[in-house]
């Protein structure tokens, strides 16, 4: 394994999308801990370890964020990690199904790290998420925490 990539934050408000994701995923091998919120108050507990996650005492190795979940919606969560000294070399995946060229702007000048549009097609889906699980546990290379 080139990267350090272990733990993932998984921020997806779709049951479906978020079990096939973490399915996929989880074929990169038992190693890989995927924690899943649903909304983006949630992830932002989770990150500033606030709220029932005041415990926790690690941080993500990645996060991946849809743009569209209740409360706060990826945006504002993305802006708030890339604000953070603590928290703004956490690479931060967008995967949602919007290709509207206003949100790949909007997630770009927030300093994403990449921009994904889930695919309908359930077979494209899982090409996607597994090209995202061997880029980032295979490939790419990160800072040792």
């Amino acid at each position: 394994m080139v990267s350090n990539i272990s733990r993932v934050l998984l921020v997806e408000d779709n049951p479906a999308h978020a079990k096939l994701m973490m399915r996929t995923l989880s074929e990169f091998g038992q190693s890989l801990d995927i924690d899943h919120v649903t909304d983006g108050e949630a992830a932002l507990a989770y990150l500033f370890h606030t709220g029932k996650y005041e415990h926790k005492s690690q941080l993500p190795h990645l996060v991946l964020l849809d743009l569209r979940i209740p409360k706060y919606d990826g945006l504002t969560v993305l802006t708030r990690i890339k604000q953070d000294p603590k928290l703004k070399q956490i690479p931060v995946v967008i995967l949602t199904t919007s290709d509207a060229d206003s949100d790949v702007r909007d997630a770009t000048d927030r300093f994403a790290n990449s921009y994904l549009v889930k695919p309908i097609e359930y077979i494209q889906f899982v090409k996607l998420m597994r090209s995202i699980g061997a880029y980032w546990t295979e490939l790419n290379h990160t800072p040792s925490t």
